[in-house]
C-alpha cells in the first residue's frame, strides 16, 4: 500500500494527512503553483501562525471570511482556519470544494454548544428568537435564527423587535458584553472560549503598570473584569483598525496573539504586547488554530483532503441564519 492510502486511511483519525514533506521544497512556492493550476483560494483567520498568514489570498475575522467564501469564484476554498469556519464556508458555496488543513482544529466555544443539549434547552423558551455567535457548530446552526460575529453582534441584537425575547448563545461573556451594550435582557447559553477565558487579570494590571503609556484593548469574549480594564473593546477587526488609528504607541492586546503579526506589519513603528494568561506563556495562543501548519496546508491543497462534507439537510437550515447576519451586516455598512 503506497503512503497517500496509508495516509488516507487514517486521516479520520489524525485529522490530517500524515505523510512526509521534502524538506527542500519552497513550500510558498509550491502553494503558490497549486492555488493557480487547481484554481484555490486560501482564506485564513487572524489567529494563524504568520507564515499561513502571508501566503494567504484573504485574511480576516469571522465576518469578513464570510463574506469571502460567500463571494469567491475560485473552484477550491482551502480554509485554515478551525472546524466551524470551514464548516461555514461549505454552507455559503455548498458546489465548491472546501478543504481544511487539520479537521482536529476545533473551538473550545463550538464544543461548549453540543446542538443536542441545546435543543433541549430551546423546549423551555419557546418564544425566544435564536441568536449564535458564528463560532457554534453546523448543527447548531440549524436551530438558529440569526448568526452573529462580534463585529456585527450589536447590529444583529438592535434588528430585532424590542418586544421580542431573545436566547443569545454560545459565549456568555459576549452575551454580557451585548447585555450592557444594547440594554436587552437575554437567555445566555453557559459557553466560553478557553482562550479569552483565561486572560489573568493580576498579570495585565502588571503589565499595565510597568507600561503606563501602553492602552489596553481587548476582545468581547473576554470576561468582564478584563473588559473593565480596557480603553477599547472590539473584534479582531476592530482591534486592528484601532491600533492603525490611535496616537498610541504602545498596546496591550487581550485576545489571540496571531493578530499581533498583522497590527505590526500594518503599524511597523508601534508596539505590540500581548495580554498573558493565567498560565506559565507569556502569550495566549490557540491551540486549536495552530494545528494548522505550513505543511499540512501544502498537503491538503496537493491531495484535496481532508475535504468538508455536509448533510444537504444542514446545509439549507443553517444557512438561514447566516444569510439574516449578512443582509444585516450589509445595512449596517460592515460589508459592501
Amino acid at each position: 500500500m503506497d503512503a497517500i492510502a496509508v495516509a488516507q486511511q487514517t486521516l479520520t483519525q489524525k485529522g490530517y494527512l500524515d505523510l512526509e514533506v521534502d524538506p527542500t521544497l519552497d513550500l510558498f512556492e509550491e502553494i503558490n503553483r497549486l492555488k493557480k493550476e487547481k484554481n484555490a483560494i486560501i482564506l485564513a483567520h487572524y489567529y494563524q501562525e504568520p507564515d499561513i498568514q502571508d501566503i494567504a489570498d484573504y485574511i480576516g475575522d469571522s465576518l469578513g471570511l464570510s463574506r469571502e467564501a460567500a463571494n469567491t469564484d475560485a473552484d477550491i476554498i482551502v480554509f485554515a482556519g478551525v472546524h466551524f469556519m470551514a464548516e461555514t464556508a461549505k454552507m455559503l458555496s455548498p458546489q465548491k470544494k472546501v478543504l481544511l488543513p487539520d479537521l482536529k482544529a476545533g473551538c473550545s466555544l463550538a464544543d461548549s454548544a453540543p446542538a443536542p443539549l441545546f435543543k433541549k434547552f430551546l423546549e423551555k423558551y419557546p418564544d425566544h428568537v435564536v441568536v449564535s455567535y458564528v463560532n457554534c457548530s453546523a448543527e447548531l446552526k440549524t436551530l438558529t435564527d440569526i448568526c452573529c460575529t462580534s463585529t456585527n453582534a450589536v447590529d444583529v441584537i438592535n434588528s430585532i423587535p424590542l418586544d421580542q425575547k431573545i436566547i443569545f448563545a454560545p459565549d456568555k461573556n459576549l452575551g454580557a458584553y451585548l447585555i450592557k451594550k444594547t440594554g436587552r435582557d437575554m437567555v445566555l447559553w453557559n459557553g466560553a472560549c478557553m482562550v479569552h477565558e483565561i486572560f489573568s487579570n493580576e498579570k495585565i494590571t502588571k503589565l499595565m503598570l510597568r507600561h503606563p503609556h501602553a492602552e489596553f484593548i481587548a476582545h468581547p469574549e473576554c470576561e468582564e473584569h478584563i473588559l473593565a480594564k480596557a480603553s477599547y473593546i472590539g473584534s479582531t477587526t476592530g482591534l486592528l483598525k484601532y491600533t492603525q488609528k490611535s496616537p498610541a504607541k504602545e498596546f496591550i492586546v487581550a485576545t489571540e496573539a496571531g493578530i499581533l503579526h498583522q497590527m505590526q506589519k500594518a503599524s511597523p513603528d508601534k508596539v505590540f504586547i500581548p495580554a498573558p494568561p493565567e498560565n506559565n506563556c507569556a502569550c495566549n495562543e490557540c491551540p486549536y488554530m495552530r494545528l494548522n501548519t505550513l505543511e499540512k496546508l501544502y498537503l491538503c491543497m496537493k491531495h484535496e483532503l481532508p475535504e468538508i462534507i455536509l448533510p444537504d439537510w444542514v446545509i439549507q437550515q443553517g444557512r438561514v441564519c447566516i444569510d439574516r447576519m449578512l443582509e444585516i451586516s450589509q445595512k449596517a455598512g460592515h460589508i459592501h
